[in-house]
């Protein structure tokens, strides 16, 4: 788990890459401090896993997953990234829930200045823009942000100059892709109130299911209680409903 408030910008020191796989070494030195192989650090926002280190870097492992959902295979050596140790359970929360698990990507249409910050507007699909909330939290790149406008094809934020200095995101131009995390709790809300579902977001590939439960009851089968999906409120596998809470008031 992170919260979104990047500790230091590193550099990537070698970036390799397969079809299917890739290797990531960063250079950096506040996020070295105590770190073990097998910690996890957010490496623009992706939860990655240490599987060796140096005095000065880090190497963490890509799976064919990460690269299809994120920019990690866009890196370059010599490019900075934004880089977060995970959240120490005795610290404080300063920015939201961000698990590291990148849903998908978008793309900085602008960058305008107003007074003291600068908002950034990114182009975002359909899939992630219907959770995205005015004044709700995004994690774009790592960074915890706060929206300040939602649109139908596009968001923005704004930056002060403390996480414009002390992160990548101003500096990239127009046409960089970035990594984006919607809001955790959002996410559970969209699945348990059945829009997910309706969506077509519980569909898995049969290569993405070969390692599924062969257990897994088909839509429509009997639980553990005995009652049918289809017969619970609002006929789906939640019995969470809109319509269930708007007659109880919310």
């Amino acid at each position: 788990m992170f919260t979104g408030i990047v500790e230091e910008k590193g550099t990537v020191g070698r970036a390799s890459s397969g079809s299917q796989w890739g290797s990531l070494t960063v250079r950096a030195a506040k996020v070295l401090e105590n770190t073990k192989i097998g910690d996890s650090i957010a490496v623009n926002g992706v939860c990655l896993t240490v599987t060796s280190k140096t005095r000065d870097s880090f190497t963490a492992d890509v799976m064919a997953e990460t690269m299809r959902r994120t920019n990690l295979g866009r890196l370059q050596s010599g490019d900075p990234v934004n880089l977060e140790r995970a959240m120490a359970a005795d610290g404080r929360f300063g920015g939201h829930m961000v698990s590291g698990h990148i849903d998908g990507t978008g793309t900085i249409r602008e960058l305008r200045r107003e007074g003291n910050a600068v908002w950034v507007t990114v182009e975002a699909p359909p899939a992630i823009l219907e959770l995205i909330v005015e004044k709700g939290s995004v994690a774009i790149d790592g960074i915890s942000l706060t929206v300040a406008c939602a649109g139908d094809d596009a968001f923005q934020v704004s930056v002060i100059p403390h996480t414009g200095a002390e992160t990548t995101l101003l500096s990239g131009k127009p046409g960089k892709v970035v990594n984006l995390e919607n809001d955790m709790i959002a996410k559970y809300v969209k699945k348990l109130t059945g829009v997910y579902a309706r969506s077509g977001g519980g569909t898995i590939s049969a290569d993405a299911s070969a390692g599924s439960n062969a257990g897994e009851r088909e839509r429509g089968s009997k639980d553990s209680a005995g009652d049918r999906a289809e017969d619970r409120p609002g006929g789906g596998r939640s019995g969470l409903t809109e319509e269930f809470l708007r007659i109880h008031g919310f």
